[in-house]
């Protein structure tokens, strides 16, 4: 079962069939059992409407909901972050954090600056190297508890990053550095090790990147990251937590305006988006 939020309401889709409810996003990250939310919601649908397609761009699915990621959680992730680092110390700093217990975690979008389906993100004025990061993105209720996942693009200069870790925040937090979508697909249960996750970068109607991974190579549990999110910390309305990303252009490539950035993540979705020009 997924959900796609649009201007009309939810859309719930199961088994091809797709009906609009009127089912807010932000229930289902305050109930105790979102997946009965939604059951019951597309059942009184189904028996009152007619099916309809779901919108080939919906809304981001996100309501209320603050956006956190984590960072190196991926072998080839950790080597990236090293090798943007321009001295010892800083690639050290990461190769530290990939062994640590405790997970990098970082606040990185409100809602306003999430960008949905077929929106533009955004590369910042100041930064020579930006790239997207592919991520498999946790949909977590307010109690702490994984109920569904999404695609995201977590947006990132890897040149302000590189310069200084403490400039993490200038490097991934402003206007259009986030998109989910297209919809949350439910499920307790991260897809399996074999999923795959694909990203292709197209400039002038041709792919000039590619690359995929799975998520066998993502180190650290989602649960595990959640439950270091939730320490000491409260989301009444939910949250989003991107779970790192195992996809990075070579250091010679960087976005540009007009590229259209495509990322796929079997049994979960497809999003794509381009770059402001």
């Amino acid at each position: 079962m997924k959900l796609f939020r649009t201007h009309g309401g939810t859309v719930i889709e199961e088994g091809g069939a797709a009906f609009l409810t009127p089912l807010v996003c932000d229930d289902l990250f305050r109930a105790e059992v979102p997946a009965a939310l939604a059951r019951e919601a597309f059942e009184r649908a189904s028996s009152l409407g007619a099916p309809m397609e779901v919108p080939p761009t919906p809304l981001a699915p996100i309501g209320r909901q603050e956006v956190w990621a984590a960072g190196v959680t991926y072998y080839r992730s950790r080597d990236a972050r090293i090798a943007e680092s321009q001295d010892a110390a800083g690639g050290d700093f990461y190769a530290r954090v990939y062994e640590a217990a405790r997970p990098e975690l970082f606040f990185k979008s409100s809602p306003h600056r999430v960008v949905g389906p077929g929106g533009a993100v955004r590369i910042r004025g100041d930064a020579r190297w930006n790239v997207p990061e592919p991520e498999l993105t946790l949909a977590v209720t307010a109690a702490g508890r994984i109920f569904g996942f999404t695609v995201g693009n977590d947006m990132s200069s890897r040149d302000i990053e590189g310069e200084n870790p403490l400039y993490l925040p200038q490097a991934k937090v402003y206007d259009g550095s986030c998109a989910l979508g297209p919809g949350i697909a439910l499920g307790d249960e991260p897809p399996a090790p074999t999923t795959v996750i694909r990203l292709a970068i197209a400039r002038g109607g041709r792919d000039v990147f590619t690359g995929d991974t799975t998520l066998a190579q993502l180190k650290r549990r989602p649960v595990e990251l959640v439950e270091y999110l939730f320490r000491d910390n409260s989301f009444p309305d939910g949250v989003f937590l991107m779970t790192g990303t195992g996809i990075v252009p070579p250091n010679d490539f960087t976005l540009a305006g007009g590229d259209e950035i495509r990322i796929e993540i079997d049994g979960v979705g497809r999003l794509v988006n381009t770059v402001a020009k």
